[in-house]
């Protein structure tokens, strides 16, 4: 038996001071938890964030808006505040695992763990948003390095996630029927600085497709993207599906994705 201390910090300083060593930072739990149980981490401590107030809730901000942390799925797929200035936001959150998952599991915590069929990446980097840290702010074409890979370093917590207000957006995926994680996902948003497409699901982490955004940018419409191929060379390919079943799908999501921006 693996033995740890559990600490619970009331304030983000507090959290930083505690987060050395091995210890780990516990936000809803969604991926830690099952990761203790099967012996695969041996922490030193587990941090809990759960009671850092700073960490929680939903403002707007410049136009966009800025989510704490801990906020949880749930909580930004039911905000009226996400709803009305990024409705493609609230569609993300509400389809991600299931009641139990979106009750407990935070944005910070699915970003930071960066799962490679998670939703939330495709999120940020496909609405162009800036992950703030109790450190620095990170641009979201910085922050998602590779499979279960981010640009956060040692004793970096995330605190909040800001998102601009996009002129349209829509989010569609194919989930796995099972445990609703994305075979693909795809964002697409046009922003201020041009249209962005970003897939998750397909690749060992989220990415944006060029060539989908070129097309986008001159025709704003699903007849733009269903026709561009993907290649399938660097997609995951496992039981659920291959390699070229996950590239089709990228293209079927991305034109439903279109068709469904608000």
């Amino acid at each position: 038996m693996h033995n740890f201390s559990y600490q619970r910090p009331a304030s983000l300083a507090e959290a930083a001071k505690l987060l050395s060593g091995e210890a780990k930072l516990l936000a809803g739990g969604m991926t830690l938890l099952p990761t203790l149980k099967q012996r695969l981490a041996q922490p030193s401590a587990l941090v809990d964030l759960g009671s850092v107030a700073e960490l929680k809730g939903i403002k707007a901000e410049g136009g966009g808006l800025t989510i704490g942390a801990m906020t949880t799925h749930a909580e930004v797929a039911h905000s009226a505040e996400v709803k009305r200035t990024i409705p493609a936001l609230a569609v993300l959150a509400e389809g991600i695992g299931d009641p139990q998952v979106r009750n407990r599991g935070t944005i910070g915590g699915s970003i930071s763990n960066n799962d490679p069929a998670a939703d939330y990446p495709a999120g940020l980097l496909g609405l162009g948003a800036t992950v703030i840290t109790n450190k620095r702010k990170i641009a979201a074409d910085d922050f998602f390095k590779g499979m279960f890979e981010t640009a956060l370093g040692d004793g970096e917590i995330v605190t909040a996630v800001s998102f601009p207000k996009p002129e349209k957006a829509g989010y569609s995926k194919f989930p796995n029927p099972a445990s609703r994680y994305a075979m693909v996902g795809v964002m697409v948003a046009k922003t201020a600085g041009g249209v962005r497409v970003a897939v998750t699901g397909a690749g060992p982490s989220v990415f944006r497709v060029a060539e989908m955004e070129k097309a986008l940018a001159g025709n704003f419409s699903p007849d733009a993207v269903k026709s561009i191929k993907i290649a399938s060379g660097n997609l995951n390919s496992d039981m659920h599906g291959s390699a070229e079943y996950r590239a089709n799908l990228v293209s079927v999501m991305a034109a439903r994705a279109v068709a469904s921006a608000s």
